[in-house]
């Protein structure tokens, strides 16, 4: 009987404890709610308590479990609905830097689908206002923004960003959200406003003629996705967006993706002439100065690079099961075995719009010599660099950014003869653990 008792009293108290847990995460979940984006309240079916039965015996150990177990997905489907957990979203960073290859990785997310809202550069605006009247911009600021306007975005909340776009959107409109028709998420229809007459919009949709960007009409449709993926070049260390790893609301898979930095300033003189015209003219008839601001920004970003992918290899706890590391040079060479396992670490189905984009857009063109595998292509183009970039830049690179290219598995050069030998492979095999 005394038996009987202690486990109709524990039952009991399990059901009290439940019921306070649930106004808990009602309270909470009041506070992170955002205000733009008000949630009809859950209507919960079926029977809102569980009683024993009236005439006073006790539940049955199977039928008590069932309770159980029902009182748990009312919980669980309680706090999901209140913004704490999102089960089965995800959230999805791809993180890099300019001229890696990024765009093209970026397009496996974005041509997901009807699943997934994807953004191209939203920080772009947040750089172009807050950098400095020398060219930089202010780390601990831009960092803090940089976070803090990720974090917004994944919630499907563009108020902040509105703060960053000059001029500023009337009434949450604007026509000029930087490359806009980069995001197919952002030219569908449900986001096609109607053309107003004499307002020119540089970053127009190609699929479609639509108006200026309404970002009321955006969050909605965002909000209205499974997935949503956001591509950066902007972020300068990963350990600044811990508070998105770690926020409630989100589920986020920080995927960074790196290129060979010898590849990456050759592509970099080509695109951004101007910028980088000093090393242009070391290149052609001149030695580089070791000291130089040019060289000692080289080194910056490669040791950022690095000192980035150092934390996510290391899976700290807050990290973990959280970051991949992938190369360009691996994706350009196996670009359907690397989506696939970018989209299995990020826990969304790979679906065949993406393997018909990537087979439509990495396959070699016909030749007169018959059809290239796409490996062998692939490998033609990562390597094209070798070709344009003089060694004594190659040593330059190879001397600062030493221990960025040794964690990424790159091979140093040792004469002009081996940096132009097709037969010497400069990528080493490596696998970067990330699970």
């Amino acid at each position: 009987m005394r038996i009987k008792y202690t486990i109709s009293v524990v039952f009991f108290v399990t059901l009290v404890i439940i019921e306070k847990e649930n106004n808990i995460i009602s309270r909470v979940s009041d506070k992170l709610a955002l205000k733009q984006t008000p949630q009809t309240p859950l209507q919960p079916s079926g029977s809102s308590h569980i009683l024993p039965k009236n005439n006073g015996s006790l539940i049955s150990f199977g039928k008590m479990d069932s309770a159980f177990m029902l009182m748990k997905r009312r919980l669980e489907n309680y706090s999901e609905h209140q913004g704490l957990v999102t089960r089965g979203r995800k959230h999805i960073l791809l993180l890099a830097t300019t001229r890696t290859g990024s765009s093209f990785v970026g397009e496996f997310f974005n041509q997901q689908g009807d699943n997934m809202f994807f953004l191209f550069e939203p920080l772009w605006h947040v750089e172009k206002m807050l950098t400095l009247e020398t060219g930089g911009t202010n780390a601990t600021a831009s960092a803090k923004a940089y976070r803090d306007v990720l974090q917004k975005l994944f919630l499907c909340d563009f108020s902040l960003l509105e703060r960053f776009i000059e001029p500023l959107p009337v009434d949450h409109i604007t026509p000029n959200l930087f490359r806009r028709e980069s995001s197919s998420s952002l030219c569908e229809e449900s986001v096609c406003s109607p053309i107003v007459k004499g307002v020119f919009e540089r970053y127009r949709c190609k699929t479609r003629r639509c108006g200026p960007l309404n970002l009321t009409m955006a969050s909605q449709s965002c909000l209205q996705k499974e997935h949503r993926a956001i591509k950066s070049v902007r972020v300068r260390q990963l350990e600044t967006l811990r508070p998105l790893a770690e926020d409630p609301r989100l589920d986020v898979r920080f995927i960074q993706l790196v290129r060979d930095p010898r590849a990456v300033l050759a592509s970099r003189m080509v695109a951004f002439a101007a910028k980088y015209k000093n090393w242009k003219q070391w290149a052609m008839d001149g030695d580089v100065p070791i000291d130089d601001d040019e060289v000692r920004k080289l080194k910056g970003n490669c040791d950022n690079i690095r000192m980035s992918a150092e934390i996510g290899l290391k899976q700290p706890p807050w990290l973990r099961r959280r970051y991949m590391l992938v190369r360009y040079e691996d994706i350009a060479r196996f670009p359907m075995r690397k989506a696939t396992e970018m989209y299995r670490f990020a826990g969304i189905p790979f679906t065949p719009q993406v393997k018909s984009w990537i087979l439509k857009n990495t396959q070699a063109s016909k030749e007169a010599s018959g059809v290239y595998s796409t490996q062998k292509n692939s490998s033609e183009q990562v390597e094209k660099w070798r070709f344009s970039l003089p060694f004594k830049i190659a040593q330059v690179v190879q001397r600062v950014c030493g221990p960025t290219l040794k964690l990424f598995g790159y091979k140093f050069v040792s004469s002009e003869e081996m940096l132009t030998n097709k037969s010497i492979s400069l990528i080493e095999d490596k696998v970067f653990n990330f699970s």
